[in-house]
């Protein structure tokens, strides 16, 4: 219906004299870039990975980009952007070795030593001369090196 887009391009007019600049400007960016989208593909748009960030960041800095965008529907911004999101955490998750660092071999060995020769410290107070001298472990750490004593058992009198 021709009076229904007159409608609504002059509340659309309307609407933009009491916007700020930077927001008609951002729509205009938005605008464009769709356009350019349409122009360098013939029948069906394709989208590069370029259009995607593009999309994802107006999505993300910009309130009105719900509105502007044509070419696509906002849930796909939206999945596009958890995608990415699910992606980065999954390179940052792969990047290292799973479970704790290793300990250096000096280290364990002056954790073993520290046991033998104060067989009545347990691992808290090893834990704590460490970290006098800068190593700095949590206390399970400890405790897995450490050299467990054997009690003596106790004789029955008789």
């Amino acid at each position: 219906m021709p009076t229904a887009s007159i409608l609504r391009a002059a509340g659309a007019f309307v609407h933009s004299l009491f916007r700020s600049r930077l927001s008609m400007q951002v729509e205009t960016l938005a605008l464009r870039h769709q356009l350019a989208v349409y122009q360098r593909t013939a029948a069906r748009p394709k989208l590069r990975p370029a259009d995607r960030i593009l999309w994802a960041w107006l999505s993300r800095a910009w309130s009105g980009w719900r509105e502007a965008l044509v070419i696509v529907k906002p849930e796909t911004v939206i999945a596009w952007r958890r995608r990415k999101f699910r992606q980065h955490w999954a390179r940052l998750c792969r990047s290292g070795l799973p479970g704790r660092p290793a300990i250096a071999r000096e280290v364990r060995n002056l954790i073993r030593r520290v046991s033998v020769a104060n067989p009545l410290w347990g691992a808290p107070r090893i834990v704590g001369e460490l970290a006098k001298i800068g190593i700095h472990l949590p206390r399970s750490t400890v405790a897995k090196y450490m050299i467990r004593h054997r009690r003596p058992h106790e004789r029955v009198a008789a």
